[in-house]
């Protein structure tokens, strides 16, 4: 194939509709054929990343290998593809006027009046093709953010105008996915709300050439027929996307819509052969039969928003399948537990996973959940700030050391255990100074971090922090039999520290992000492990498939 394809997911009606993982979805089954294909988001919000956002705000800040912190539905792709995402893979309003406005001040556009067009939309369609230039792509799938008819995305929608006239015939297409109400009152459903919407992308310049309808319900052949016909599409064009038990099940609903079909054709593409879905559907079929179950209480600041741990909940869903087992997530707010409460608070639970974070808000319940887990042998995991507070618990209660904290917490502490790193000492600039992206971690031979990677000498994990555990401290803790087994060849940073087998049955703490790395193929070794002693705790310390 001699020319990139371009697929263009708009949206309408109303956001959460799930364009990411209609995108994904499709991504997926194109994949399955043989199609070389990537998703990109482009995000209509003026910062120039999610990155200083607080996750009420916009959900998780998803963390790439190359260090761009981007938008969540960045997370569905590398779950969904198995293909790691990049700095290109997501583009903000913010980035592109940025970019526009740094050209202007070198003096690029040679003293003309810098517009939105076409200086705007020659930047978002020029950042649109970056990833089908590179010639790794067969298709490239585009999704727009926000809904149709917002002021913030006219920008993107008109550069997809210009881009699917640029491109010419059969070289790109739109999806417009939609909602289709049911009035329950009336015992129908209702298509005007996509109709409106349709009318509004084609008042944009840009006619869909296939819809995906969200619904509760099937939609009857008469109402396809309708769609069809008042929103000037083929009858075969009209998808329905009914809801699911779980987003897994939508590549597969997809594929009995033929949405996957449809588009070859529409972009003149050969179907090649039928999708495998195999390891795909075995992975499903392992998640919706478990033997097992467990309850794992997340312990975070920022529960009330599920999104905000979003690939942390979704490696739970990998690592459930993979050990046969149905993992309830019980979420629990961290600035509400103390030591009166915490036995009331963590009972049944199987295991604890506490979350990442930043900020002194619930920090001395997180510190309380580390002694609960750790003083009644309750499997633990503790990522980014929750390895922390693991090394803060054990300072305070094992040393001894009643006032070590981190610096981010009390710049005065008699015992900063955690401290800024030094290269972050003199960065003023929160927008993307974190230490970012995969770094190395060396780990220690028999340790219960070198048996979870399966002996591996080196890993490559990523990485959102501005704190790190104090070498200062590392003598004192290591005496006390706090375990580090993961270390950074070039800093020295400690990455992971641990518990020994005899002491408890499950205890690790990593600096880094492992949620960012599980993807159906592959599950996190780490969140496999850690299921895999939940549900040894709970069944008794027999043999558990992994």
């Amino acid at each position: 194939m001699n020319q990139t394809k371009y697929i263009f997911v708009t949206g309408g009606v109303t956001s959460s509709l799930g364009k990411g993982i209609i995108a994904a979805s499709l991504a997926k089954l194109l994949q399955a054929r043989g199609y070389r294909t990537t998703i990109q988001k482009f995000d209509p919000y003026i910062n120039v990343d999610p990155g200083t956002l607080n996750p009420y705000e916009h959900g998780e800040c998803y963390v790439t290998d190359d260090g761009a912190e981007t938008d969540l539905d960045l997370g569905h792709y590398e779950r969904f593809l198995n293909v790691p995402t990049s700095q290109a893979n997501n583009v903000t309003t913010g980035r592109v006027y940025l970019s526009v406005i740094e050209k202007e001040r070198r003096g690029e556009f040679l003293g003309k009046t810098v517009q939105v067009i076409p200086h705007i939309t020659n930047e978002i369609k020029e950042r649109m093709q970056l990833l089908g230039h590179t010639g790794d792509y067969d298709i490239v799938i585009t999704e727009i953010g926000g809904t149709v008819g917002d002021i913030e995305s006219l920008p993107y929608i008109e550069s997809v105008r210009q881009l699917v006239w640029d491109l010419g015939e059969s070289n790109s297409i739109v999806i417009h996915l939609t909602l289709v109400p049911y009035l329950a009152a009336a015992g129908e459903l209702k298509t005007k709300p996509t109709q409106h919407s349709v009318k509004t992308l084609m008042e944009s310049g840009i006619k869909a050439d296939i819809l995906v309808c969200r619904t509760e319900h099937e939609l009857s052949s008469d109402l396809r027929q309708k769609l069809a016909q008042f929103c000037n599409v083929k009858r075969e064009a009209v998808i329905q996307s009914i809801d699911a038990s779980t987003i897994y099940d939508v590549p597969n609903l997809m594929l009995e819509e033929g949405l996957d079909r449809v588009t070859l054709k529409k972009l003149d593409l050969p179907e090649k052969n039928t999708p495998d879905l195999k390891p795909w559907n075995e992975f499903l079929f392992r998640l919706k039969n478990p033997k097992h179950t467990v309850n794992i209480g997340l312990v975070g600041k920022y529960v009330e928003l599920q999104d905000s741990y979003k690939s942390i909940l979704e490696a739970f869903i990998h690592a459930g399948s993979a050990n046969e087992t149905k993992v309830n997530v019980i979420s629990i707010h961290s600035e509400y537990i103390d030591e009166d409460n915490a036995a009331d608070k963590f009972k049944g639970l199987d295991g604890i996973l506490v979350a990442p974070g930043f900020g002194g808000r619930g920090i001395e319940g997180k510190i309380e959940t580390v002694r609960y887990a750790r003083e009644n042998g309750i499997p633990f995991f503790g990522i980014c700030l929750g390895m922390q507070m693991a090394v803060i618990e054990y300072s305070r209660n094992v040393l001894g050391w009643k006032d070590a904290n981190s610096t981010e917490m009390n710049e005065h502490t008699a015992y900063p255990v955690i401290n800024i790193m030094e290269e972050q000492k003199t960065i003023t600039d929160k927008g993307g100074t974190m230490r970012l992206g995969a770094w190395a971690c060396d780990l220690t031979t028999d340790t219960l971090a070198s048996s979870i990677y399966s002996g591996q000498p080196q890993i490559m994990e990523r990485h959102r922090h501005r704190y790190e555990f104090n070498s200062a401290y590392l003598e004192d803790l290591q005496g006390a039999g706090l375990i580090t087994s993961g270390v950074n060849p070039d800093t020295g940073l400690v990455e992971v520290i641990e518990l020994a087998e005899e002491t408890h049955p499950f205890f690790i703490g990593v600096q880094y992000h492992p949620e960012y790395k599980s993807t159906v193929a592959a599950p996190h070794p780490l969140f496999k492990s850690f299921i895999k002693a939940a549900v040894q705790k709970k069944v008794g310390n027999t043999e558990v498939k992994a």
